[in-house]
């Protein structure tokens, strides 16, 4: 047998038929997979008695074949590597860079054409976006010389990102990674581990979630089971990519039974689910304005979103909701550095700031809930 005929039987049929290879020129005899007449297990047993009487010959063939795949199936190619997530339409105040020495702040594609320049590179959980200009700015106190470049992205989003190695932004692609990740569920950043860009992590702060409705809450919403009811029409995070949704909504949305009536089964971003039913991009931004447009009643959010809706300008409220409800126990952001950060002391030096009474300042005059001391020492993905 030809080594080149190997290779392209390889390349073109797969292992499969390899193995059917084998057998034909009388090199391994067994019953082919799928023959009614072989019995698995002793299929396996002879298969891999066959193969460890010709394990050389076997390794080489392999190798040899693995190595016309890789050049057939480059790493970077379509078929293998993960999709480059595109930055949703309309969401440019989500990419900041803020310049150093109180230099101007610049947004979107601006912004990600500076940062790579940045000396600390964020990208974090999207709905913290409302208190970052004071966070970072109180950051920047203690050197005004650094330079900080901002995404706020739903977390499922970004996490994406990094695996692919960057973005697309209005049809270009714009490579890099940031030092440091937050998220709202520490399974992201096991993910991360899982591919070694990740090792230590800590909690940083809380929230709780709440029902925006408009002022006055003209549908009279009162909980959870209110959404289902025909006459309210939803505007809910997508179950894609936004963590709240992914890891917090929908376990309370199946717990009262409601969630097939809100999803009508689709999983989509930016999508119409039901004659009731929106799923969103960008929740944080999505749900007020369709409740002031009037194209919905309600939506499930974080409180610290319904403030900075109100603060903005927005005609809308909260509707409270009872601990099992609001998961106020059980919501927690998580943060921690890539091991591939390019600016490791001064993403130190922003962990620190997380972890001091200022940093922890900075995000609860927003709503949010302060971590305990213990929590805000970093400590290795489980």
């Amino acid at each position: 047998m030809h080594t080149a005929a190997l290779v392209k039987v390889v390349v073109e049929c797969g292992l499969y038929k390899l193995v059917q290879h084998y057998a034909a020129n009388d090199l391994i005899s067994y019953d082919l997979p799928g023959d009614p007449r072989a019995d698995k297990s002793a299929w396996c047993m002879q298969m891999t008695n066959a193969y460890l009487r010709k394990l050389p010959a076997v390794i080489g063939f392999i190798v040899i074949a693995s190595l016309a795949g890789a050049q057939t199936a480059p790493p970077n190619s379509k078929a293998n590597a993960i999709q480059t997530p595109a930055i949703p339409k309309g969401k440019e105040s989500d990419i900041k860079l803020y310049s150093a020495n109180g230099g101007a702040v610049v947004i979107g594609r601006e912004a990600l054409e500076q940062m790579p320049k940045a000396d600390l590179i964020l990208w974090l959980a999207g709905n913290q976006f409302f208190a970052m200009d004071d966070v970072i700015g109180a950051f920047q106190k203690h050197d005004p010389a650094i330079g900080v470049g901002l995404i706020t992205l739903p977390p499922g989003l970004l996490l994406q990102a990094i695996k692919a190695g960057g973005w697309v932004y209005e049809d270009k692609e714009y490579r890099g990674q940031p030092d440091i990740y937050a998220s709202v569920s520490l399974g992201h950043l096991q993910q991360l581990k899982e591919s070694a860009t990740m090792d230590s992590y800590m909690v940083y702060m809380h929230n709780e979630l709440q029902i925006m409705v408009a002022q006055g809450n003209p549908k009279k919403i009162a909980g959870v089971q209110d959404l289902a009811r025909p006459d309210v029409r939803t505007s809910m995070p997508n179950p894609v990519n936004e963590g709240i949704m992914q890891f917090y909504i929908r376990k309370v949305l199946e717990r009262h039974g409601i969630w097939q009536t809100i999803s009508g089964g689709e999983q989509c971003v930016h999508c119409q689910t039901t004659n009731n039913n929106w799923f969103t991009a960008v929740h944080h931004r999505e749900t007020p304005d369709r409740i002031v447009a009037n194209q919905s009643d309600a939506g499930m959010v974080w409180k610290t979103e319904v403030l900075a809706a109100i603060r903005g300008g927005a005609q809308v409220e909260a509707v409270a909701l009872p601990e099992e409800d609001s998961l106020r126990t059980e919501v927690s952001y998580v943060v921690g550095m890539l091991t591939g950060s390019k600016h490791r002391e001064t993403a130190e030096a922003f962990l620190n700031f997380l972890r001091s009474p200022e940093g922890q300042d900075a995000y609860a005059k927003f709503g949010f809930v302060r971590a305990s001391d213990a929590e805000r020492q970093l400590r290795p993905i489980p």
